[in-house]
């Protein structure tokens, strides 16, 4: 499954140079002046899960299938974007459309780049956004809420529901606070929530693109974010964008080595997916066999079946059982038989909530 996360913030931050470092491509111009990508570009990056070689290995694999996780590099916002200012009825249409949001932040002084507000000040930049993103909400729903509370008085309960989640909502707002805060009382209001699609009720991760000698421990600019990303209930992480961009250009086998000069234990995409986790609230099961060892995502507290339906919507429809083996079980003990025969394996119904690393086969009707 994956999730779409989508790369903003203001132009010339380092949005684009990340999306290419992320992605290992050129797909999106890096260019020292505001709104170089006009068009979103979509890449997908394999999930790296040192987990997938240690099951290959013990299953005679002849293939590792990482599972996919999608960025969107989207424009560059200006101030009053919410009211159409450069491409902010775009931007703010594209931001709609993804799970969460990266928001790189500029924490690094190189002069040679220009800042759209002629100030390094990651805090403020952070806040211009999200004013733009609350401005937008707030528009929406000062024309949704009336109307739903108008229909709620005749009868609808669908209106009834609207009315008394984004009503919260619309609270919140008018408040200079988050949507995201809402806390819906029940299954109806979180999907008549989730369905409203409001730009500052995605979960948020704060990316502090510095230089490359911050790039082990960040610098003060990067630890004011993870201040505010800690009063926030977000998630922060430090990377250099210009590190990652040259990594990107290295044979995999040389890339340990030049962390390790540069003090890094992992690189920056490992750091953003492993917080994108986190936020997102995902975790990754496996299939492994003589073919193929393969990673897939699912929310945390998934079933099953649900997980079944990540592989196939067939597989969770005629769902009978799932045989289930943890990680530590299968690495130990070195594999399905043996883990079978230590009563390792479980066969699990249709109620079972899947755990991280399971190693899973399905069966099905």
């Amino acid at each position: 499954m994956g999730f779409r996360c989508g790369i903003v913030g203001l132009p010339n931050v380092g949005k684009s140079t990340l999306f290419n470092a992320l992605t290992e491509t050129a797909a999106a111009q890096a260019a020292n002046y505001p709104f170089c990508t006009i068009e979103p570009n979509v890449g997908n990056v394999a999930v790296p899960d040192p987990r997938l070689q240690q099951l290959a290995t013990i299953a005679g694999s002849q293939k590792i299938i990482e599972t996919q996780l999608g960025f969107v590099d989207i424009a560059g916002l200006v101030r009053g974007a919410s009211k159409g200012e450069g491409l902010g009825n775009q931007f703010l249409g594209n931001i709609r459309e993804v799970d969460a949001i990266v928001h790189v932040l500029r924490c690094f002084t190189e002069t040679d780049v220009t800042h759209v507000e002629g100030k390094v000040d990651p805090i403020a930049d952070a806040e211009t956004v999200e004013t733009e993103l609350m401005l937008s909400d707030l528009e929406s729903l000062e024309k949704r809420v009336p109307a739903a509370a108008k229909k709620a008085t005749q009868g609808d309960k669908e209106a009834k529901i609207a009315a008394s989640v984004l009503g919260q909502a619309l609270d919140l707002l008018r408040d200079g606070k988050p949507a995201r805060l809402t806390v819906p009382k029940d299954e109806d209001e979180a999907r008549v929530f989730a369905q409203a699609q409001l730009l500052t009720a995605k979960p948020v991760l704060y990316v502090c693109n510095v230089d490359e000698g911050d790039a082990a421990n960040g610098n003060a600019l990067s630890a004011k974010v993870f201040e505010k990303a800690k009063a926030e209930g977000a998630q922060a992480v430090v990377v250099s964008a210009a590190i990652e961009a040259e990594i990107a250009t290295m044979a995999p086998d040389e890339r340990g080595e030049f962390l390790g000069e540069l003090g890094l234990e992992e690189t920056g995409l490992a750091r953003v997916i492993t917080a994108g986790y986190s936020l997102l609230q995902l975790l990754t099961f496996f299939t492994v066999g003589p073919k193929e060892t393969r990673a897939w995502t699912t929310h945390v507290g998934a079933t099953a079946p649900m997980a079944a339906g990540e592989i196939h919507s067939d597989f969770e429809k005629g769902f009978i059982r799932a045989e289930t083996i943890a990680f530590d079980d299968f690495v130990a003990l070195g594999g399905e038989s043996k883990a079978r025969e230590a009563g390792k394996l479980r066969a699990e119904g249709k109620t079972y909530v899947v755990q991280d690393g399971d190693v899973m086969h399905f069966l099905h009707s």
